[in-house]
């Protein structure tokens, strides 16, 4: 169940109250890496929380927070619903760009299919931080390109801040 928050006639935002305990940050991984989460295609809270049952499974990763969840109108592409948003917090001992991999195949077991730049999707999966790395590549730029410019980052990312 969610406690539903109107922002303004664009955005809402969204508490999870069945909050899973997150581990302890005893963790004996190396890194701390912000991942931002959204999604816009068929039951996205459900897929958040399917998200958080797969990531407490997998021992590559430890969850450490989870922000409120952010509806907000999309950009770039705008002829298609609302996405959700929210912001992850894990630890994993993986480098940065295999942990990239790894995100690309999470997203693809939740049926991600990339078509277009901006499009529909189930999920996506977008690394924000990486520890205190910076990384420039044509596959993958730490902290994302454009973090500080977008309310679907700055909003969830302000909740798990506090």
């Amino acid at each position: 169940m969610y406690i539903k928050r109107k922002l303004d006639e664009r955005l809402s935002t969204f508490k999870n109250l069945r909050s899973f305990g997150l581990r302890s940050p005893k963790s004996s991984h190396r890194y701390k890496v912000t991942v931002g989460v959204g999604g816009n295609v068929g039951d996205v809270l459900r897929r958040f929380q399917h998200l958080e049952i797969y990531l407490r499974r997998d021992k590559r990763v430890e969850l450490l927070q989870k922000s409120l969840i952010l509806k907000n109108p999309p950009f770039g592409f705008t002829k298609q619903d609302d996405f959700f948003n929210s912001i992850i917090v894990v630890k994993t001992s993986m480098q940065p760009m295999v942990f990239l991999d790894y995100l690309m195949r999470v997203e693809k077991k939740f049926a991600r299919k990339r078509s277009f730049a901006n499009a529909p999707r189930t999920l996506d999966l977008d690394i924000i931080f990486f520890d205190k790395r910076v990384v420039a590549t044509p596959k993958l730029q730490i902290p994302h390109a454009h973090w500080a410019k977008r309310e679907s980052v700055l909003i969830p990312l302000a909740d798990i801040k506090r």
